[in-house]
């Protein structure tokens, strides 16, 4: 058992894969974090950054997620997440 590849393994990608896409996720929610916060401060600021995010990256994970888990062969379940 190796934790840094264990659940890279199970979703079906590379200790290196994983790092990319999670941190394709990590950054833009950091970003639109800072957003929201600014927004809370000043509301005219960045109106929808954190409600584009968050569909953007619903698509991403949830719809694609289901995509590819009906493609999977002989109805084998990968466990995605990030």
């Amino acid at each position: 058992m190796n934790i840094f590849t264990d659940h890279p393994r199970s979703v079906g990608e590379s200790y290196g894969e994983h790092f990319v896409a999670a941190t394709s996720f990590g950054l833009p929610m950091i970003t639109a974090g800072l957003a929201c916060v600014l927004h809370g401060f000043f509301p005219f600021l960045f109106e929808k950054t954190g409600s584009n995010l968050v569909r953007k990256l619903y698509d991403r994970m949830v719809l694609n997620r289901k995509k590819m888990v009906q493609e999977t062969s002989a109805g084998q379940q990968m466990d995605w997440c990030i």
